[in-house]
């Protein structure tokens, strides 16, 4: 099985924790993880990190008030901000680091997804279109489940965490974690994403498993 798992900016601490808590768990993709014979199940995980811009894609944004940056520009600048990401991942942890998303090994790989993007720039140039919705992207490039790691246990409404809702009925005004352009990306692509609260490893590997916890599933149209 193929994981995306999009760790947000927010989750900038707490990240190395749980990128190293999944190497312990699967393995990391540089070291091509040996077959488990006691535990079959775990070799079957092919896990790409793709990072958030958190305070890197922030300093494109404060340039772009600043100094009103072209579409274009602050779009492969935040992107480059995700890179630093990676790179701050891959420095805080012993995973390997990919450009590509053909042929994924075993275990946990970081995205370096500049290259990548640069070559199918697949999204529109806008703020609107973040980390979030290229995350989805990726997913949907590999046929992979889609986690969203992030600092809250889900979407919230009236107090009171959703475990499932459509993308019908997040409107183009709804606070949540989730970027304003992934809905819609979802909802085309009939895909599901699943935002589960990144402090807590544990969770995001028992929904590996496809063991019950506490998150949010944002289905689109289907």
């Amino acid at each position: 099985m193929i994981v995306v798992i999009k760790i947000g900016g927010s989750l900038i601490r707490e990240a190395p924790e749980l990128v190293n808590r999944l190497i312990n768990e699967f393995g990391s993709g540089s070291q091509g993880t040996a077959p488990d014979i006691k535990h079959p199940e775990k070799t079957s995980f092919s896990i790409l990190i793709v990072p958030g811009g958190g305070i890197f894609a922030d300093a494109v944004r404060r340039a772009d008030e600043s100094f009103g940056l072209g579409d274009d520009a602050a779009h492969w600048m935040a992107i480059l901000g995700m890179e630093q990401y990676a790179f701050y991942l891959q420095d805080k942890s012993h995973a390997a680091g990919t450009d590509s998303i053909q042929e994924l090994p075993p275990g946990v790989s970081i995205l370096f997804p500049y290259g990548l993007l640069k070559a199918e720039d697949p999204l529109p140039h806008s703020w609107k279109v973040t980390s979030d919705t290229i995350a989805a992207w990726v997913a949907k490039q590999t046929g992979a489940l889609f986690i969203k790691a992030t600092d809250v246990d889900g979407i919230f409404r009236e107090g009171k965490l959703i475990r499932e809702t459509f993308t019908s009925d997040l409107s183009e005004n709804f606070e949540s974690c989730i970027d304003p352009a992934l809905p819609e990306f979802l909802q085309k692509n009939r895909m599901e994403c699943i935002v589960i609260n990144g402090k807590f490893p544990e969770r995001i590997i028992q929904a590996m498993y496809g063991k019950p916890v506490p998150c949010t599933a944002v289905k689109g149209n289907i």
